[in-house]
């Protein structure tokens, strides 16, 4: 299973939702490929994609998906993206 984490500039805070998406799917003891990209290279990175992490404010700039694109209000919340993971996932 392949996971992006979109952010604006691929740098910060994707990485800091890879991390925690990671830390999340450890716990659940789901294996997946999680990477961090910027939201201009969406089409590329998320083209085998089946989970696209991202803010709200991202949500339009990523179009058209065979992903299901999960939404993350708060990125250090693990709860949340817990919550969101398994919904989406199970």
């Amino acid at each position: 299973m392949k996971i992006v984490a979109i952010c604006g500039a691929g740098i910060g805070t994707s990485a800091i939702l890879k991390v925690n998406a990671e830390r999340v799917l450890d716990r659940l003891d789901i294996e997946a490929d999680v990477t961090a990209s910027d939201v201009a290279s969406v089409r590329t990175t998320a083209a085998d994609a089946q989970v696209i992490l991202t803010s709200p404010e991202l949500v339009d700039a990523i179009g058209a998906t065979n992903a299901d694109v999960v939404v993350i209000d708060n990125y250090f919340d693990l709860s949340e993206l817990e919550a969101k993971l398994e919904a989406a996932l199970g």
